[in-house]
Order: structure tokens, then C-alpha cells, then sequence
């Protein structure tokens, strides 16, 4: 599986710690990595965006490539044309994820909010992307009350799109989890259309120094993303 595009279910829930995560544990399985960033909003030139967050927690292995920015955080259609700058579209995505593939053993392009965020004024967004590179999504989701409904129509907005769906992971597990998230934790593989959980990434494990963060990634991952978490 050369490209793996990581959305969500929408915004701040994890996704480029899990991106990490994915990116960490390939490394450790001997996989080169890169990560792309199609656009990296709210932030100014020169200030660390996702694609640098994932290169300090992953390793200085992985190789970081952003489209494009746009300095206030907002969606990327709404805050390129703001900026008066071209939006990215679905094809600049598919094109520079498909080369990045031909030299890397995985490539995980990090999406901006939830699936349907548009990137340009004419609709394009990261499904469209995934569509164009035949390439499956992993969904990272919340773990508390409303994950089940979103996890749901991120799920439904996939396969409407002929994309699959290759699993879920919790983007922040909490330390002392309550009823909802443990029901939670059995109904999501039901929630996702049957796509497996695929992992739980720990509250707070950004904060991690990126040693340690490496050392664990591969527990809060399942197999099939190379590590040895289990529901």
C-alpha cells in the first residue's frame, strides 16, 4: 500500500499525531515515509506546520512536503481566496502524492478538517484527491459522545464515492475513559460500515518526547497498521 490519505471526522481530533504514529511505526518496520501536507492553514511562513509536527515526533527520517499555506485558520478554499493565493486542488494532491510514492515505500498525506472541506471554489476536496490516487482513507475520530453519528457520515460520504475505507483510530483516547467511550470502542467498527478500529492513540501523546513517542507508537496501533494494539 504505497499512499494512505488520513481525514477525519473534523477538526483538532488527532489526526497528525495519528499521522505520526503511522509514520513511526513504518519507519521502525524499515519502511521510508514521507508525509504531505496538501494545505497547511492558520499559519504564518516559517512557523511549524503538521507536516514538520510529524517529522519531530516520527524521525528526521521522514520527509515533510507542504503544498501550500495560508495564514488564517480557516478552510482551505475560504483562506486561499482570503489570501487572494490559488487553492489546491485534488489534482495537485494526486500528483504530488503519486510522485512522492515512486521514491517512498509509504506515503500518508495528511488532510485539512473533515473529508468534505473544500479545498478550491469548485467543490474539490481530499475525497476527491483519494479518488484520483485509488488510495484507501483512514479516519481518525474523537472517542466520546458524537463520534458514532460523524464516524457514520464520513463513512457513508466514502463509500458513495467508491473510496475505501481503511479503518478508524481514535485520535485521543482519555486517560480515565467513561461509559460513552467504552461503548464507544465496541460500536465504531459497526458506526464505520464494518472498516475495523485500527487503534487508540492516547490523550496527550503529542507531548511526548519524539523518542518515547517512537518507542510506543507501535501499542497504539493495530496490525494491520504494523503495530500490536488490540481493541
Amino acid at each position: 500500500m504505497a499512499v494512505i490519505v488520513v481525514s477525519g471526522t473534523g477538526t483538532e481530533i488527532g489526526k497528525t499525531v495519528v499521522t505520526a504514529a503511522v509514520a513511526a511505526v513504518a519507519r521502525a518496520l524499515g519502511r521510508t515515509v514521507a508525509v504531505l501536507k496538501p494545505a497547511q492553514t492558520g499559519l504564518a511562513e516559517g512557523e511549524p506546520g503538521d507536516a514538520h509536527e510529524v517529522v519531530r515526533l516520527a524521525g528526521g527520517e521522514v520527509a515533510g512536503v507542504e503544498l501550500a499555506r495560508f495564514p488564517e485558520p480557516l478552510a482551505p478554499a475560504t483562506a486561499a481566496r482570503r489570501a487572494g493565493l490559488a487553492p489546491v486542488r485534488p489534482q495537485d494532491v494526486a500528483t504530488a502524492a503519486a510522485k512522492l510514492a515512486a521514491t517512498y515505500d509509504l506515503v500518508l498525506v495528511e488532510g485539512a478538517g473533515g473529508l468534505l472541506v473544500r479545498f478550491d471554489d469548485e467543490g474539490g476536496t481530499l475525497a476527491d484527491a483519494a479518488r484520483l490516487l485509488g488510495a484507501p482513507v483512514l479516519v481518525v475520530t474523537p472517542a466520546g459522545l458524537g463520534t458514532l453519528n460523524s464516524t457514520t457520515l464520513t463513512a457513508e460520504a466514502l463509500r458513495a464515492r467508491g473510496i475505501d475505507m481503511l479503518g478508524v483510530v481514535i485520535g485521543s483516547w482519555p486517560d480515565a475513559p467513561g461509559l460513552a467511550e467504552r461503548c464507544n470502542l465496541a460500536d465504531l467498527p459497526d458506526a464505520a460500515e464494518g472498516a475495523p478500529l485500527l487503534g487508540a492513540v492516547p490523550q496527550g501523546a503529542g507531548r511526548l518526547a519524539p523518542a518515547d513517542f517512537r518507542a510506543r507508537a507501535g501499542t497504539w496501533l493495530a496490525p494491520a497498521l504494523g503495530g500490536t494494539w488490540q481493541p
